[in-house]
């Protein structure tokens, strides 16, 4: 909550100072990620278990906001590109977590099963549960998206082994054109353009509908990063695949970016 708060001032970051002299980034990357798999391998059998009813499933709730809570102090900090450079070896381990976060998000928007808020009444309380932690699903993956472009901001600085991972193993340039695609961050509720902006959807104003939202010029620089930057395209293969998607994507989406673009300057 410091840390938000420093940022949101702009009166100097002392959280992110201390978490760089201090070496605690690679920690907390560590942590991430331990407790993405606790999620993935423990959380779904406590779910499943009949015998286990617990009258109070706060401590539970709190292991798995602890993941949502990181995700956002490293979105926080990350900002500053002595905060990448800190992460050393772990940041590789953080663009795989990214890029498993942002593949089910493409995922679950092409299936058209992104969580809703609607809870029923009938739940049990791991059954709500189950269900809270699936929306806090949703917003650490775009949290993960806005670190991942921090990270493309540092692509000069990053070593060979991550270069690779993201523009070979990963190919996040064809990734970052299906999230423009799917656009999981809007949708249409009675016929009003709705945005994920600030925990929660908001109806956006007639005037305000043309303009670039907050996470598409997420994803925006993050493609110009990565394909534009001289380390980069030094070590991007252009194969005709690739070539062909985004292509495509930037005939549906570019002209309009940039268009909505006019006049105003994506920070």
């Amino acid at each position: 909550m410091q840390a938000i708060l420093d940022a949101t001032v702009s009166q100097g970051e002392p959280i992110q100072e201390l978490l760089v002299t201090h070496g605690k980034i690679p920690t907390l990357v560590e942590e991430l990620i331990a407790v993405e798999m606790w999620k993935q391998k423990v959380f779904p059998v406590l779910c499943r278990l009949e015998d286990f009813k617990p009258q109070n499933t706060f401590p539970i709730y709190m292991v798995v906001h602890h993941e949502a809570s990181i995700i956002n102090l490293l979105e926080t900090v990350f900002f500053h590109k002595e905060v990448c450079e800190s992460a050393e070896d772990t940041v590789l381990d953080l663009v795989d977590y990214c890029h498993r976060k942002l593949t089910l998000l493409v995922a679950r928007s092409g299936r058209g099963s992104l969580p809703e808020e609607e809870g029923s009444q009938d739940s049990t309380p791991m059954q709500e549960l189950q269900k809270q932690a699936e929306l806090m699903e949703f917003e650490i993956a775009l949290k993960a998206l806005s670190v991942l472009r921090y990270i493309t901001d540092c692509v000069d600085s990053l070593s060979l082994s991550t270069l690779s991972r993201m523009l070979s193993t990963h190919n996040l340039p064809c990734l970052l054109v299906e999230l423009l695609e799917h656009s999981p961050w809007s949708r249409r509720e009675g016929g009003k353009l709705q945005q994920f902006e600030g925990g929660r959807w908001q109806t956006m104003a007639p005037s305000e509908q043309q303009k670039l939202s907050k996470l598409d010029g997420q994803v925006w620089i993050a493609l110009y990063n990565l394909l534009l930057s001289r380390e980069a395209r030094a070590h991007y293969c252009l194969t005709s695949f690739a070539k062909g998607q985004l292509l495509k994507h930037w005939e549906k989406h570019g002209k309009a970016c940039v268009l909505a673009t006019q006049g105003d300057r994506v920070k």
